[in-house]
């Protein structure tokens, strides 16, 4: 595997400032950007897998950029936790953008979102005006919508911020999958691989999680009907994105419900949907199923030409 390089660019935040690390594959000058954000308590390298897909299937150079969300992996942690939300999020990603297209035109902006990534994606693709190189093209969600279920909220809640101490690598990577059987079936192989970037070794010796235990904060003060009423601002969003949207949806998400998919797919940006059985949520992108679904749409025109690729399946 190709090992990405690790880049960062500075960001402002409510009366302080941070470094949001960024992992970058493919070629640094290549004109198309595509931008993959993870989910909420993960990491940038989460697409390691799919960056190679999309690169073994390009036949035009691409610059395929991974950010560690603030407070995430690599990333500074914020001075203060209730700068944890998507206003910063997305600020941070406009920055990223800026520096980016500083370094090399971005002449073709495509964007991979996972859960809170999804979310973070629909900001910056459904808010006018924003300083963006160009506009998002094309836009993958990926088992995320307007209308997220207060019970997987709920779900969530029990263990964010609970970043724990391990004594090994495979030990976090157990206790990980024991909240995570809803990404769908993996080898142990692939686990373990997935985990590596999930835990940082601690000063007196073990591991722990990688990311500050404070992303909790704003998290725990959302209530069932905070949630709810956000739901219209969500939707206001999604309405607005012009980028044509490719929906991913684990067929047993428990966060993504089959009528919010099918809703999705009649308005905004009418989103193309595809199902994945046998995952909740949420899908991986390192199955090889998976992996095509997000190539075929993003790159299109490869489909003819399309280069070996090996994938994880």
């Amino acid at each position: 595997m190709t090992a990405p390089t690790l880049n960062y660019v500075s960001c402002l935040d409510p009366g302080a400032s941070h470094r949001m690390a960024y992992w970058q594959w493919g070629d640094a000058a290549a004109e198309h950007v595509i931008v993959c954000v993870h989910g909420l308590s993960r990491q940038g390298r989460d697409f390691d897998t799919l960056a190679e897909g999309l690169l073994a299937r390009s036949q035009a150079p691409l610059r395929i950029v991974c950010p560690d969300v603030a407070g995430r992996g690599r990333s500074e942690w914020l001075a203060d936790p209730m700068g944890y939300g998507i206003p910063t999020y997305a600020a941070d990603m406009l920055q990223m953008l800026g520096q980016l297209h500083a370094q090399a035109p971005v002449r073709t902006l495509d964007w991979v979102g996972t859960s809170m990534g999804g979310l973070i994606g629909m900001a910056v693709a459904g808010t006018p005006k924003l300083p963006l190189p160009v506009p998002v093209r094309r836009l993958v969600l990926n088992d995320v919508g307007p209308v997220l279920q207060w019970s997987a909220l709920q779900r969530i809640g029990t263990y964010l911020g609970n970043t724990g101490r391990f004594e090994s690598v495979q030990q976090a990577a157990d206790a990980m999958w024991q909240i995570s059987t809803g990404f769908g079936p993996h080898t142990p192989e692939q686990w373990l691989a997935l985990s590596q970037a999930m835990v940082k070794p601690l000063p007196a010796g073990g591991f722990t999680l990688h990311y500050d235990p404070a992303i909790a904060v704003p998290f725990r003060t959302l209530d069932e009907q905070a949630a709810a009423s956000g739901q219209a601002a969500l939707w206001q969003l999604y309405d607005a994105i012009t980028a044509e949207t490719l929906l991913l949806r684990g067929a047993q998400s428990d966060l993504l419900t089959r009528a919010t998919a099918s809703e999705m797919a009649q308005r905004g940006p009418k989103a193309r949907l595809v199902e994945f059985e046998g995952v909740g949520h949420a899908p991986t992108l390192i199955p090889a199923p998976q992996v095509e679904a997000v190539a075929s749409f993003l790159l299109p025109d490869t489909a003819s030409h399309e280069k070996p690729f090996r994938g994880a399946g």
